[in-house]
Formats: structure tokens, C-alpha cells, sequence
């Protein structure tokens, strides 16, 4: 596994599928009072030049060199380190003081300009003021904080009560060592072993757990009654093959479990809902250890957005590769197989349909977020756009965004209050649809949250090796 050096690289399918189960239907619509929409407010502002006049030279930079790439006349290596260095150059030329403007600008963004590659997006928010540091900050920021509450080299002298390495069971072998594993862990010095319901916080591609939770599910969670999170930083950024990715949530499951002496609940986000599906499918130890499963922004069946991730003609971060769309993904169609595209254990999935910059489709039932529920143990399938529709808290809301917004978090507390799965009969629809952020946030969060997106595409360009095919399927995974 290769750590990701930000600072210094800148200065330089077989078996047989069962029988499709019916689909689960999407938590209903609520009857919600109408609230002004964004387009009533004038909070939607003239589109025209508003990419084009904040990226300037940094995006002629990044599409001159994929231009060149595509031509033969640029290797991919080069190319790479062209759009880092373009996006160093990005300052931003605004500042943003409330939510709605926040989210109005980052819709204006994607209008101007919807089929933009991620790193044309994420030069574009920063250049807005829609991070909370810039992106030359977030270089610093990334290498400075790996240690502390980022760290990947974590103490944990807690004993597991029970043999769960180098297997529990009947699991695969860990391919990763114990202490790697175990070390990716961090768990905060308050933590109360089980007193309080402990609860996994699993990052997505290109962060670690801080650096995705920090702006939102880590203040909101920390010295509540009902939710004692622990993250995982993960060596790699999640960039390393999805695989060995999944060897890390499996650990963290039956170490936290074995330690507290309860079964946990795990938060996702983005394609750490994949590698936990992976583990719960082929680690099954993991099934008993899990009291239940939110699921924010996932991506189950892959993304047809790939290429804007990994533009065409480059060669890409294992990972990437392993989340193309099903059908063009070994990873994504072996998981998916024999059931694997429904719940193994209570699960909650929650997405935007406008706008996941990374995750397509991402609307209604055909959304790669979908999640059946064959073995029955409870599925809810929230979709923003249709619980809260022209109301602000079904607007805009990126694959990031989806951790700040309230009827998301709504439901992430439903479900550790109550276990099971979250449920929109349960949560103040009215009051939430009708509000950007959730509860207890405020724009500050919105810019750090927002961070997330900036660090995991500067991950994404400075991870080495990079591969032009995806890592070959685990022996284990044979069904």
C-alpha cells in the first residue's frame, strides 16, 4: 500500500445469480407545507461566466493537458502533474456567510457548466469560497494532520475479547497486518467502551474519516445520549483496491464490537458503503457485529461517472477503476451477485439526485444508491429530492453534501435511536425539508464538510501506482 505524500509529490464475475428479488420502494414522499424555492427566493443567479470567470487559467491548464493526453502527444504521468499544478494556483475570490447562498452558488457551478470533471468542479468551489481553506491550505492540511484525530498510526491497547485475527471464523485471512488494521482506528480518549451505542464512521474515496466527518457527524455525534463515534483513517485514502479497503471496515467492526461488548452501527459514506457491503458478503463475522448500517451518498451499483474522475486515456487509482458502472466493473459485479445488491444487515441509504458530482445515476429507484432488501432484514431507500421536493432541504446537495443536509442526519439519528433503519414517519419532515443544514450545523460546517470533496481530488491526483486495469478479484470471492 502506498501512503500519499501530498506536499512533496506537489513540489515535484463467475457464479450464479439468485433470482432478482422485487425492488424496495423508496421511503414515501411526506406531505410537507410549502416553503419559497430557491428560484423564488433569488437565490439562483445569472449563470452565464460564472465557472469560466473563477477557474481562468487553472481549468485552460487541466483541459489542455487532457486534450494533449487524448492526442498521444502527453503521458498520463505528466498529465497528472499538470492538473495538480493547476490546481494549486486556485485562490478564492468570494467568501460565503450563509447556507442558502452557499448551495445557490454551488448549483450555479454545476449549471454552467454540468458535464465539468471533478477537478473543473472542485477548482471552481474553491474559487467561490465554497471551502473552508484554500487549496494550497488543504495541501498543508492533509500532510499536517497526519496525526492526532487523522492519524493512521493509532495506539489501541484494548485486547479484542475473542479471535478475530488473522480471521474470525470462517472469514478470509486478513491480508493486511493486525497492527495496520488496528492502527487505522482512531478512537477518541472519551469514548465509553459500550456505556453509549459505539458507532463506526467509514470514509469515502480520497479521505480519511476525519477529514469527512469533521464538519458534520463527528460534532454532531460526539457527547450525545444516543451515538459514541470512533473513524477509521485508512492508509491509501481509499484509493488502494476496494478489496484490502474492506479488510479495514471488517476489522473495525469485530474489534469495536469485541471491545465494548456490543454490536456497533456504522455511518458510510460514499464508497466505504461498498467495502462495507463487500465485508458483510464475503466477512460474515461482521453480520452478528452490526446492530445497523446509514448509508450516505453510496454507490452500489458503481457510477457512470468514472470517467470524469479519471478523464479518459490516464491511468487511475485502483479503487476508481474498481467503481465504474456495473457491467464494466469486476468489483462492482461480483459484489453485486448472488444478492449482493440487498442489505445484509438493517440498512438506511440516503442521496441527492441534484447534484452527486461523483455518483450516476442517482435519482429515484434507478439510482445507484438503491438498495433491495431480499434477506428481509429492513431497507429504506431515502431520496432528497423526493422526500423534500422545491423545498430547500431537497435542493441542491452534492455527493458531499449529503452530510450536511437535515433530513439526512434526521435519519441518521432515527436509526441509532432507535435501531433498524431510519424512517421519514418518525422525523419532522415539515420542519426539516424546509431548512438547509441540519440541525446543530451552520455554513462553517457547510465549508469544511465541502473540504472533503477539494482534499479527495487532490488525493486522487497525487496517489501512486497508478494502474490501467483493476486489481484482480480476491480467490475468496467466489460467489
Amino acid at each position: 500500500m502506498q501512503a500519499i505524500s501530498i506536499a512533496l509529490a506537489l513540489l515535484s464475475l463467475t457464479g450464479s445469480a439468485l433470482a432478482v428479488p422485487a425492488p424496495v420502494e423508496p421511503a414515501p414522499s411526506p406531505t410537507v407545507t410549502a416553503a419559497p424555492s430557491l428560484d423564488d427566493r433569488d437565490l439562483i443567479g445569472d449563470l452565464t461566466g460564472a465557472v469560466n470567470g473563477v477557474l481562468g487559467d487553472a481549468v485552460g491548464d487541466i483541459n489542455s493537458a487532457l486534450s494533449k493526453v487524448g492526442a498521444g502527444q502527453l503521458a498520463g504521468n505528466q498529465a497528472w502533474s499538470t492538473i495538480s499544478s493547476a490546481l494549486a494556483q486556485v485562490t478564492a475570490t468570494k467568501t460565503q456567510t450563509n447556507a442558502a447562498s452557499a448551495i445557490s452558488q454551488l448549483s450555479s457551478i454545476h449549471a454552467a457548466k454540468p458535464s465539468a470533471n471533478l477537478f473543473e468542479f472542485v477548482a471552481a468551489i474553491a474559487a467561490e469560497g465554497l471551502t473552508a481553506n484554500s487549496v494550497t491550505d488543504l495541501l498543508g492540511f492533509v500532510d499536517g494532520l497526519a496525526s492526532g484525530q487523522n492519524s493512521m498510526s493509532n495506539v489501541n491497547i484494548q485486547k479484542p475479547k475473542d479471535t478475530i485475527y488473522p480471521k474470525k471464523g470462517n472469514d478470509p485471512k486478513y491480508s493486511v497486518t493486525e497492527s495496520s488494521l488496528r492502527s487505522a482506528i482512531y478512537i477518541p480518549p472519551a469514548f465509553k467502551m459500550g456505556a453509549v451505542q459505539p458507532v463506526i464512521l467509514m470514509p469515502g474515496t480520497g479521505a480519511t474519516g476525519y477529514f469527512t466527518y469533521i464538519g458534520n457527524y463527528i460534532k454532531l455525534l460526539t457527547g450525545s445520549s444516543y451515538a459514541d463515534p470512533v473513524w477509521l483513517n485508512i492508509p491509501g485514502y481509499l484509493l488502494n483496491d476496494a478489496q484490502v479497503n474492506a479488510e479495514y471496515a471488517a476489522y473495525a467492526i469485530n474489534y469495536i464490537a469485541s471491545i465494548t461488548g456490543k454490536p456497533v452501527s456504522i455511518i458510510g459514506w460514499s464508497q466505504g458503503n461498498i467495502d462495507l457491503q463487500w465485508a458483510f458478503k464475503y466477512f460474515t463475522s461482521t453480520v452478528k457485529n452490526t446492530r445497523n448500517h446509514i448509508a450516505i451518498s453510496p454507490d452500489y451499483a458503481g457510477t457512470v461517472n468514472a470517467n470524469l474522475i479519471c478523464p479518459d486515456g490516464l491511468p487511475c487509482d485502483p479503487s476508481v477503476l474498481q467503481q465504474q458502472y456495473k457491467g464494466t466493473s469486476n468489483f462492482i459485479d461480483k459484489m453485486r451477485l448472488n444478492n449482493g445488491d440487498s442489505a445484509y444487515v438493517p440498512t438506511t441509504t440516503v442521496y441527492s439526485g441534484l447534484f452527486d458530482e461523483i455518483v450516476e445515476p442517482q435519482q429515484g429507484t434507478g439510482a445507484s444508491a438503491f438498495l433491495n432488501d431480499a434477506r428481509k432484514v429492513g431497507v429504506t431507500n431515502n431520496y432528497l429530492q423526493g422526500i423534500c421536493p422545491g423545498l430547500a432541504g431537497g435542493s441542491f446537495y452534492t455527493h458531499e453534501g449529503v452530510l450536511y443536509n437535515p433530513i439526512a442526519f434526521g435519519l441518521v439519528k432515527d436509526a441509532l435511536v432507535n435501531g433498524g433503519v431510519g424512517k421519514t414517519s418518525r422525523i419532522d419532515v415539515n420542519r426539516l425539508c424546509n431548512q438547509y443544514l441540519a440541525d446543530g450545523l451552520n455554513v462553517g460546517d457547510l465549508l469544511i464538510t465541502e473540504n472533503s470533496i477539494v482534499v479527495a481530488a487532490l488525493a486522487l491526483v497525487l496517489y501512486t501506482p497508478k494502474v490501467t486495469v483493476e486489481p484482480a478479484i480476491k480467490a475468496y470471492a467466489t460467489y
